[in-house]
């Protein structure tokens, strides 16, 4: 069989998330060969996998540093008692309580946060101090990524106007450069040196004005291969645990294999070359344009079209299929094909071995 087939796929209800947990842990353990075996170098990004089980694959590999996107995710994370954790994304309104509550309900994590503007730093200082707390919180800085973050030269601003609050520190810059995926690995890095120039100046600089050591988190999946050389920073990198066809491709250099599939049954057979799949946009990633997913073992199937439960497909020849045959696809984005479904089947030596909740796919846990 090949590595992706299951031998019980006839009592697989399609569409199904598969997660390889064997393929994972090799994974993990090309990330930290990467790094020299240095952990604290690393902070993943659970965003792609939401799953504890997962992340706790990674603590038993020594990692205690995690970034995370949403009070899910901070709360799965902190259920496993994860020593350390970044919310990479600022918190206004209902979130600002619910981080009160996290901090309260899961003493043995240190949670940390993100500000990009006084207001926000206003605001955390404030609850906090009503709480009777204290957080430490990163700049978020915007080097090109162009999503969120200050701008370098307006920094500086913001870093004094944070000095005078009483309940909130800022320790470090986060400074995630996502939009560096260049193929070129040449290209690459010199576009990860650059950026990191420009974070480097500005930790010299907010450094002289405090005195202190600040902290440098920056990278993601697509970058952090031409950040792994400076030992002063930590690397984010989040969808390497599974990977997908786009980062295969795009990052060819990169040596981490594909450990989560989605399966899927053709229920139709329109014409000579036309067949349906129950594979619509509820059940893999549909941001991107066509095609979304590549099929394993139909390498030359064409997605053309997809609805909310179908995905029509092109194929050469459609009578070499019959209705019930099984295709295993691999999303071009994983994160967001992950965070579709409520559970993970997982899949070692071709058998299911368990079935895991992807627990952090929820807006709220119980925080």
């Amino acid at each position: 069989m090949h590595w992706y087939e299951i031998d019980s796929i006839d009592k697989i209800d399609s569409p199904s998330l598969i997660v390889y947990a064997t393929r994972a842990k090799e994974n993990i353990n090309k990330l930290i060969e990467m790094v020299g075996g240095n952990v604290d170098q690393l902070r993943p990004h659970v965003k792609t996998n939401k799953i504890a089980e997962v992340c706790q694959m990674m603590m038993d590999k020594g990692i205690r540093n995690y970034k995370c996107a949403t009070i899910a995710e901070a709360e799965m994370l902190g259920i496993l008692k994860t020593p350390n954790v970044l919310i990479a994304h600022q918190l206004m309104g209902p979130k600002l309580n619910r981080l009160v509550t996290l901090i309260k309900t899961f003493p043995a994590t240190k949670f940390s946060c993100l500000v990009d503007n006084i207001e926000t730093a206003n605001a955390v200082s404030k609850i906090m101090l009503q709480e009777g707390l204290s957080i430490d919180a990163y700049i978020d800085v915007n080097i090109g990524m162009n999503r969120s973050g200050i701008m370098t030269d307006k920094a500086t601003t913001l870093y004094n106007a944070c000095a005078p609050l009483p309940a909130i520190t800022i320790i470090g810059l986060h400074c995630y450069d996502g939009h560096i995926r260049e193929t070129d690995i040449s290209i690459r890095n010199a576009q990860t040196d650059a950026v990191f120039e420009n974070a480097n100046t500005l930790r010299k600089k907010l450094e002289a004005i405090s005195n202190s050591r600040l902290e440098v988190i920056m990278a993601g999946s697509c970058s952090f291969s031409g950040h792994i050389k400076r030992k002063d920073i930590q690397v984010s990198p989040g969808t390497f645990v599974f990977w997908d066809w786009g980062y295969k491709n795009l990052f060819p250099d990169l040596p981490f294999e594909f450990a989560g599939l989605v399966v899927t049954r053709i229920i139709s057979i329109i014409d000579e070359h036309t067949i349906c799949a129950d594979l619509g946009h509820k059940a893999v990633a549909a941001e991107n344009p066509m095609p979304r997913v590549h099929f394993l073992n139909a390498p030359n199937a064409e997605p053309v079209g997809q609805s909310e439960e179908h995905l029509v497909v092109k194929v050469q020849d459609a009578s070499k299929y019959k209705v019930g045959d099984v295709w295993y696809g691999v999303p071009v984005h994983i994160c967001p094909t992950v965070a579709l479904y409520d559970t993970a089947i997982i899949v070692n030596d071709n058998k299911v071995v368990d079935q895991w909740e992807v627990v952090a796919r929820k807006r709220k846990i119980t925080i």
